[in-house]
Formats: structure tokens, C-alpha cells, sequence
């Protein structure tokens, strides 16, 4: 990386240039593990920066690093964090804690009462979701909308998911809810000299 300053800040709509790179990488990133994951279009990657609903990680120099969004569900009673994917040469240098934490903080800013859930089968991102808050839960104390839900129809363990009847699947629920949090505060990680986190208005 040779010592590249790494900006995470809220997307915007100049960041669409690197939709077709996030969704290509989050594809293979699945295939490589061997998991599923829900497919997700450059059209939707770009709704949500232009929406303000992304975090987005750049060098200094322009080049893609990391990605995650939030959306809402149920009339904002709900909030997913999703998509986290960091490129392969900025992997395990803290770029990806960096993120989560952002969209978290994001989350806990515009929806200050809503429940944060995230699905994953990610050890990684279990332990960062459980650093901020974040308790195992089973699919039923996470959003029941349908839309949510359609996103799944993608996934290779989709199968799985419909014979479970959306009880469980490969995938683990998490679930931040700030009624057992009231007084809880991101984890905030140490900037280091290879990143830095900035503000983006």
C-alpha cells in the first residue's frame, strides 16, 4: 500500500465511477469464500451514495478500498447495515473496522430509535458487530419486510432459507437495539498511520 493515507467518509453521487468495482468485488469475494450473498446492482450501489446512505474508503490518490450502506425498513423501525467489502490488497490493515464503525455511527445519527440489524456468515464481521453492541439474535427479532427479504433470492443458500421458512439460514443475524443501549457509544478505532477517517458534508 506504500503507506497510502486511506479517506472513510460518507458517500456521494461523484463516487458512482466506483459502483461497477464494488459490486464485481463483492461478487468474487463471495464465490472466493464459498458463500452466498445477495446480488447487488450498480443501479442500487449508486442510489444509495446519491442518497447519502454509504461509506465509501479512498486513497489519496482516487483508488477504490472499501465500501458499506444502511437502509431502512418497516417505516425506519428497522435499519440493516450491509454490503461491507474491502479490496483484497487493503484487507487485514484495519480499513474494514474503520468502515463498520462509520455506517454505524451513521445509523445510530439519522435513526437514533431504530433496531441496527446485520446478517452475515462472517467471523470477522461478527466480532466487529458485537464490539459495537450488536447481540445474536434469531431471524424473527429482525425486519419481517418482504423487500428485505426478495434480496436473498440471489443467494446460492436461498433454498435453505425458503425449507427454514425465514426462521434461519448459513447466515447469522445481529441485532443493536437501543432500548438495552441507551447509553452506549461506538466503538471508535485508533486511526493509524496507513487511514484516516474524515468528515464528508
Amino acid at each position: 500500500m506504500d503507506n497510502q493515507i486511506i479517506f472513510v467518509r460518507i458517500a456521494n453521487h461523484n463516487d458512482a465511477p466506483y459502483a461497477e468495482e464494488i459490486i464485481t468485488e463483492t461478487e468474487q469475494s463471495a464465490i472466493a469464500r464459498g458463500s452466498g450473498i445477495a446480488k447487488r446492482t450498480a443501479a442500487s450501489v449508486i442510489e444509495k451514495m446519491t442518497a447519502g446512505k454509504a461509506v465509501i474508503a479512498l486513497t489519496n490518490t482516487g483508488e477504490w478500498v472499501g465500501f458499506s450502506y444502511l437502509e431502512t425498513w418497516e417505516g425506519g423501525r428497522f435499519v440493516s447495515n450491509s454490503g461491507l467489502i474491502v479490496a483484497p490488497k487493503f484487507r487485514n490493515s484495519g480499513v474494514a473496522k474503520a468502515i463498520k464503525d462509520r455506517i454505524f455511527k451513521m445509523s445510530r445519527r439519522l435513526y437514533p430509535n431504530s433496531k441496527i440489524f446485520s446478517i452475515t456468515s462472517g467471523p470477522a464481521i461478527m466480532r466487529m458487530n458485537a464490539k459495537l453492541g450488536f447481540l445474536p439474535v434469531s431471524f424473527a427479532e429482525i425486519t419481517h419486510d418482504e423487500h428485505f427479504w426478495e434480496g436473498c433470492k440471489s443467494c446460492v443458500n436461498y433454498d435453505i432459507l425458503e425449507r427454514k421458512k425465514k426462521c434461519n439460514c448459513l447466515c447469522t443475524a445481529m441485532l443493536f437495539d437501543p432500548e438495552y443501549f441507551i447509553d452506549a457509544q461506538p466503538v471508535v478505532y485508533q486511526q493509524t498511520e496507513i487511514y484516516q477517517e474524515v468528515a464528508h458534508s
